[in-house]
């Protein structure tokens, strides 16, 4: 325990989120403690991590969310480690949120040069009907941008999906490649807008991002035979087969990388997987387990097609393994799980609540003097 490397996570403390500044002291090592001198207030060094309020050893949850990230079936974690069956569905909880709260912070918060981004959908069977999941990746990285969940493949859903991608956009050239379905097209050129600021009064303009090219995949597989229509929805063709060749995303226009993140999110999700009996129960776990899954992609897993060599000697080299956040430069290492369901997400700032009525009377009379 480092008390210097703790925060307050007191939302009433005006020190709350602040790191190094000596408010954090130690207040008992053996409960693992430590105490705000600012607010008085005492917290567990686990506030804040999916650790907090487990009664369990921690390397047993994290061996569990571990077997939960790659697919491992919540009965067989039951039956191996001695586990009730509620209890592993709670530390499922815990660690997509702290997951979520982890891909907020650090993805959610950045400003990339995405360059290619694709997006699709998967169709997810539950017990009383079915779901919709919505992705998207940055092909360049492999980087998961985030995921949406909806009873619907409506225009509400890929506007959510879309606004992730904006949120972390920067304004460069950006290709966007999607299936046949309408709402992106749409969403995308709807999301992708500028405040233009005049100085008039009123509602400021809206502009278009200059470079945003849009491209679709539509396959056809009715009647045979098979056939893949590409077509250019928006740009031209010049500047989509350029920024093709500079993300590595291919000779042509294709959902080829996103499609290729499906796969292993049904690999690891069961209720994904086609011609299954195993179909989602809870619209709150499956929104967990996306996020684990995606963030333990991101975080921990390295990729393989993001390895570098290292060339030892002319003849001798050794590869580098990078994953898509350290392959962004979001991170300058490989995470462990262990790592992923301690990280500490500070609060935002201290803002002091706005005063109401009239100031004292000692402050009108500095004022007038």
């Amino acid at each position: 325990m480092t008390p210097q490397e703790e925060f307050c996570p007191n939302q009433a403390c005006p020190d709350r989120g602040k790191v190094g500044v000596g408010n954090i002291v130690s207040h008992s090592k053996k409960e693992q403690r430590c105490k705000c001198k600012t607010c008085g207030k005492t917290f567990s060094v686990r506030k804040g991590t999916a650790l907090y309020g487990i009664k369990k050893d921690a390397e047993l949850f994290v061996m569990v969310v571990t077997l939960l990230a790659f697919g491992c079936p919540v009965q067989a974690i039951v039956m191996a480690m001695g586990l009730d069956e509620r209890t592993v569905r709670s530390w499922w909880l815990k660690s997509g949120k702290q997951s979520e709260q982890v891909h907020e912070a650090i993805i959610g918060r950045s400003q990339l040069d995405l360059q290619h981004v694709q997006a699709d959908e998967l169709k997810v069977k539950t017990r009383g009907g079915t779901l919709w999941m919505a992705l998207a990746m940055m092909v360049s990285t492999r980087l998961w941008l985030g995921g949406v969940i909806g009873e619907k493949r409506d225009t509400t859903l890929i506007a959510s999906l879309v606004a992730k991608v904006r949120q972390v956009a920067l304004c460069r050239d950006l290709l966007l490649a999607v299936d046949g379905l309408a709402s992106y097209v749409k969403a995308f050129q709807h999301a992708f807008r500028t405040p233009l600021h005049t100085g008039k009064r009123g509602r400021p303009r809206l502009m278009a991002w200059y470079g945003i090219h849009i491209v679709q995949v539509v396959k056809q597989r009715t009647p045979k035979p098979f056939t893949i229509i590409r077509r250019i929805v928006q740009g031209n063709d010049a500047t989509v087969h350029t920024l093709l060749q500079r993300s590595k995303g291919g000779q042509v226009i294709n959902t080829a990388y996103i499609e290729r993140l499906n796969a292993t999110f049904r690999q690891r999700i069961s209720s994904l997987v086609r011609r299954s009996r195993q179909a989602a129960s809870q619209q709150a776990t499956l929104h967990a387990s996306m996020y684990l899954v995606g963030t333990v992609y991101n975080f921990c897993v390295p990729h393989h097609s993001l390895r570098l060599p290292i060339w030892l000697s002319s003849k001798r080299k050794r590869w580098v393994q990078r994953t898509p956040a350290l392959a962004t430069g979001l991170t300058d290492h490989i995470w462990t799980v262990q790592e992923l369901m301690t990280f500490k997400v500070a609060p935002p700032p201290y803002v002091p609540p706005k005063r109401r009525g009239r100031p004292p009377k000692k402050r009108l009379a500095e004022g007038q003097s």
